[in-house]
């Protein structure tokens, strides 16, 4: 892929008039991850799973996963116990706290204002692309 100039990542110039755009949330792991953990406690390989479904981006890079839970916990995000109830190594269990479901509520809110201002281009488009297509025939 090409990358021209300091462009973002969400877009690269594959070649002349090709382009491949990825619209994308930058932290959206971070609400996924408040998410999982409101609907359970969970430890890491879980979340990492989960994540794969639920943001349908391929693997999920565990390294970064685990600075993301050790940040949110020193913040009071998530909370964090060492399991022993299951067999196996001892794993960490994290679940989310009142201030994390504070924060995921300010998440989905935000999220919901970014929909709408993604449909309303999306109507704009579709409108021009249909007056364009009038004004061919």
């Amino acid at each position: 892929m090409e990358k021209i100039g300091h462009q973002p990542r969400c877009r690269c110039r594959l070649g002349p008039g090709n382009y491949q755009v990825q619209a994308r949330v930058e932290r959206f792991i971070e609400p996924a991850v408040l998410l999982l953990l409101a609907e359970g406690p969970s430890h890491g390989y879980e979340l990492a799973e989960a994540l794969e479904g639920l943001l349908n981006e391929g693997r999920v890079d565990f390294g970064n996963l685990y600075r993301l839970l050790r940040s949110l916990e020193s913040e009071g995000l998530v909370a964090s116990v060492w399991g022993e109830d299951a067999p196996g190594p001892l794993k960490r269990t994290y679940q989310i706290t009142g201030e994390g479901s504070i924060l995921l509520d300010a998440w989905a809110e935000s999220l919901r204002v970014g929909q709408e201002r993604v449909a309303s281009l999306l109507r704009r488009y579709e409108t021009l692309n249909e007056n364009i297509r009038k004004e061919q025939q």
